[in-house]
């Protein structure tokens, strides 16, 4: 019976120490800096970094030279089906948490357990915007078009496709409101790579700054004060 609950007490020991090493490594990893490429090239596409608290998107324009949004995310696809939007917002993460956890007053342990560990499906979650406001919650970047085209070509890759090419529509009811939409997605959301690890791999692809690693809004936007 002591060598059972020894062998408990490690376990929870060994459970804690893990959280704390990524509580540490949460707050610390943030702080190394990956600088903005280099370039000759002019920036001239508008890329927007915003944040709710706690999730992360990438906002871009709906439609320029080198991508039509509307082509992958349909404007029928939301309640509004209005059609004169300039931006999208575009957010991975874990499907689960989108559509089922709409407050997190309304967080399911079994939902939280599913999503740290690699147990469930992933989405992405695109929103119309008429405008975009800088602000504490907003950051906005100019991109050059090789680094736009380098980002669209990563977004694009994240979308899961049925057999004809198109991203695979989510229908459902647990929309945030009448201009967004969900789509499934390729990867699994976890406590390693989460919707703001995503949005940071975005930035290094587009060649601008971001964290050498981070789980949290609050290690992108350190790096956009």
């Amino acid at each position: 019976m002591i060598k059972f609950l020894m062998r408990i007490i490690k376990a929870v020991g060994v459970l804690l120490g893990l959280v704390v090493l990524y509580v540490i490594c949460g707050l610390m990893l943030p702080l190394i800096p990956v600088q903005a490429e280099e370039t000759n090239e002019p920036a001239v596409i508008e890329l927007y970094i915003l944040t709710n608290g706690v999730h992360t998107d990438l906002v871009m324009p709906v439609k320029n030279d080198i991508m039509d949004w509307s082509a992958e995310v349909s404007f029928d696809h939301t309640l509004s089906k209005r059609t004169d939007f300039n931006y999208l917002a575009i957010g991975w993460g874990d499907k689960g948490f989108y559509l089922e956890t709409p407050t997190w007053a309304e967080l399911q342990p079994g939902t939280a357990l599913r999503a740290a560990f690699w147990m469930s499906e992933s989405a992405l979650h695109c929103t119309f915007y008429e405008k975009m406001t800088v602000g504490d919650d907003c950051r906005k970047i100019m991109l050059t078009e090789t680094q736009y085209r380098n980002l669209v070509a990563f977004i694009k890759d994240k979308f899961d496709r049925d057999a004809a090419g198109k991203p695979v529509f989510i229908e459902t009811e647990a929309v945030y409101g009448r201009n967004d939409v969900f789509y499934d997605a390729k990867g699994s959301y976890s406590f390693l790579y989460t919707c703001n690890t995503w949005t940071n791999d975005g930035l290094k692809v587009a060649g601008q700054k971001a964290a050498l690693w981070t789980p949290t809004d609050f290690g992108i936007f350190r790096h956009y004060r």
